[in-house]
């Protein structure tokens, strides 16, 4: 299956079971790749013909940037299950949420989910 890439969206959200991440908010990175046949967009070269990126990025940032979550799992639920509402297209979702700012005493680079939903 052919996929589509959106790589290292950052967006700032207000997520989190702490008081102190829905109020004062913090970075949130996010990765989507959609699975969806593209032959027909290759060789049209026709953007009616494909899942328009731009638009996935406008959802995902709605959502990230205006809804609040405890869970970064509650998140990318609610990105993977608008974006295969909205896009007919897209056969199979995978999103991965980075939250490099977690209220967490120790080194690291990020905590994070990766989930995958099908249609």
């Amino acid at each position: 299956m052919d996929k589509i890439i959106l790589k290292n969206l950052g967006f700032y959200g207000y997520h989190g079971v702490l008081p102190e991440e829905n109020r004062l908010g913090q970075k949130f990175f996010v990765d989507i790749e959609l699975y969806a046949d593209l032959k027909t967009a290759g060789n049209s070269d026709d953007v009616k013909d494909t899942i328009n990126y731009a638009e996935v990025y406008d959802v995902t940032k709605d959502i990230v940037e205006n809804q609040t979550f405890q869970l970064i799992e509650a998140l990318a639920e609610t990105i993977a299950a608008k974006v295969l509402k909205d896009f007919s297209r897209v056969n199979e979702i995978l999103v991965t949420i980075r939250k490099p700012e977690a209220p967490v005493n120790g080194i690291y680079d990020y905590f994070g989910v990766e989930i995958r939903r099908k249609r």
